[in-house]
């Protein structure tokens, strides 16, 4: 049974990544002897869920055939760029579980780029031009008329070859001349109409300093690269696939030795979730949130700190597999990998987050016992923890009521319920404040009802959770709804005007005496409330601060 477990298993995963059967038959055919993938992301912000698809996509199937995975910096725009971003990249793919065969930079190649881009203009196959951004878009045509020749096209080779190196020297201004390829201006692919293969910008990189002043772009830079490394399967997203003529014809075009092949997959689109850098960027330089490691935020470094841990993220990259269409995402499905992710894994503790104060007027004043409770009903290998009990505890709001509409099985004047771990607690008295306010209840308990004694002498319909209160550590609570309000009344509405204002609920409680020494990254399950996460910015020796990663339970199916 398990065996046929783990073969249906393995044909869902071929059936649902294409790429890895074009890998497969590569590798059967000969066509290559040795599969070599990269993740190339620009250093211009933080990595988010949609990169981590990408990136279990590279590592796992060059994992998988022994084969290499380079991670290169695509940093060809000094003006967006930045070192704090390369680390934190570096960052997320370790926490990821990968680990890359070579660390390269697309700047590593600058000089050769730039050699391949005089042998284009030797072949007749690139020139200069001096139209503006704007004139370039004006003569570029539209899909149904072709665009116009430049009227520096006609430019000799020679002419050519100093004008590029005086851009080079920087004898121009930003913007004054571009070095275009020659394709076809008629062409039915807009891409291929002469695209920009070099620009001017004088600004400085964080690799090479002031060494350059003209910077190669992306479809220019991108393939030249991928030759250079070896890469046998350059993988990217689907708005690319109009730029795959442009790729051949670069590798081509530049005589490399090597000759990678691009594949498109569609990206990762989740439900109210925002899959653009720009946007999360916005966001960050705007104060919407309080940085790209913001638990709201969808970067790597946001789930990190929000709880999610990397075995749930692999599982959910998995699970979605890769396909050529777009579809959408319930992020439900992301939340699901998460509890069962952490389900056997975490302490299941108590938490009050809204709390209302209970005295025990019948428990002797001045004791404390300690009682048992299991650390993971469904985990046995967990133990068992003790925790104290008191005259004095705390209770969420939520499980009193003075009127209680019918069913209600918590507490109320006259109800009984049992705490769980400790014994039936009977309510005899509300008291309020001058504005009315419950602030206190007053209640009695039966000593013969001890969880775990063997009471049988009658049933209570309610268990609610508690804290015992000279002990309690105090806590802050941080709760969280999703960022982009994602709905049809809000399709047309500009970016910012969507955002969630109820995105974050704090919240001031306690939790278990027990857990006054967690450490930021720790996780636990609190009764009833979800999984959480130590938030390990903002916690310090006097108060701790948790994340809640997910709540308990979902109406998602991950088998529909």
């Amino acid at each position: 049974m398990l065996q046929e477990r783990l073969v249906a298993m393995e044909n869902k995963t071929a059936s649902s990544n294409f790429i890895r059967n074009i890998v497969v038959e590569d590798l059967n055919k000969g066509t290559v002897s040795e599969i070599v993938t990269r993740f190339p992301p620009e250093p211009n912000g933080y990595l988010h869920i949609g990169h981590a698809k990408s990136i279990c996509l590279n590592f796992e199937l060059a994992d998988e055939f022994k084969g290499r995975t380079n991670l290169r910096f695509d940093d060809t725009n000094p003006l967006k760029e930045d070192t704090e971003y390369v680390e934190s990249i570096k960052e997320d793919v370790q926490w990821l579980g990968f680990e890359w065969d070579e660390l390269r930079f697309a700047s590593d190649y600058f000089e050769e780029l730039y050699n391949r881009a005089v042998l284009l203009i030797k072949k007749g196959k690139a020139y200069v031009c001096d139209l503006s951004a704007e004139q370039m878009r004006e003569t570029r045509g539209t899909l149904t008329e072709p665009g116009q020749e430049s009227p520096y096209r006609s430019r000799s080779v020679e002419e050519n070859l100093d004008l590029f190196a005086r851009m080079r020297a920087g004898e121009f201004k930003d913007g004054e001349r571009v070095l275009r390829a020659k394709i076809d201006m008629a062409s039915p692919n807009i891409t291929l109409r002469d695209p920009v293969l070099y620009r001017i910008a004088h600004a400085h990189h964080h690799r090479t300093g002031d060494a350059w002043c003209i910077y190669p772009m992306y479809d220019y830079a991108h393939p030249i690269s991928d030759a250079i490394e070896g890469i046998t399967h350059s993988i990217c997203t689907l708005e690319f696939e109009d730029h795959r003529p442009l790729y051949d014809w670069a590798v081509a075009e530049c005589e490399m030795e090597s000759t990678p092949r691009q594949y498109e997959f569609a990206r990762l689109n989740i439900t109210n979730t925002i899959m653009s850098k720009r946007y999360l960027k916005s966001l960050v330089d705007g104060g919407v949130v309080d940085g790209w490691d913001d638990p709201r935020m969808p970067t790597i470094s946001g789930l990190r700190r929000r709880g999610f841990t990397p075995e749930a993220l692999r599982a959910f990259c998995r699970e979605i597999g890769v396909a050529r269409a777009n579809s959408l995402v319930d992020e439900r499905m992301l939340e699901h990998f998460i509890r069962e992710d952490l389900k056997l894994k975490t302490l299941r503790s108590m938490a009050v987050v809204r709390p209302l104060k209970v005295v025990i007027t019948n428990y002797p004043e001045g004791q404390v016992e300690m009682l048992e409770a299991e650390n993971n009903s469904e985990n046995e290998e967990m133990g068992t923890r003790m925790i104290p009990f008191s005259r004095e505890i705390y209770i969420e709001q939520d499980d009193f009521m003075e009127v209680p509409p019918p069913k209600y099985h918590r507490l109320f004047p006259g109800n009984e319920v049992r705490l769980k771990h400790a014994y039936f607690i009977k309510c005899e008295e509300v008291v309020k404040n001058d504005a009315g306010e419950v602030i206190e209840l007053r209640c009695t308990y039966d000593v013969e009802t001890k969880s775990g004694s063997g009471f049988t002498g009658r049933k209570v319909k309610g268990t609610i959770h508690w804290v015992e209160a000279t002990q309690a550590k105090a806590a802050e609570f941080r709760h969280f709804e999703p960022l982009l309000i994602d709905d049809e009344s809000n399709a047309d509405k500009p970016f910012l005007e969507r955002i969630n204002p109820g995105s974050l609920e704090t919240l001031q409680g306690f939790v278990e005496q027990g857990m006054a020494d967690s450490a930021g990254g720790d996780k636990f399950q609190f009764f009833r409330h979800g999984y959480y996460n130590v938030d390990p910015k903002l916690s310090n020796a006097d108060k701790l601060v948790f994340n809640r990663i997910v709540s308990l339970k979902s109406s998602f199916d991950p088998g529909k």
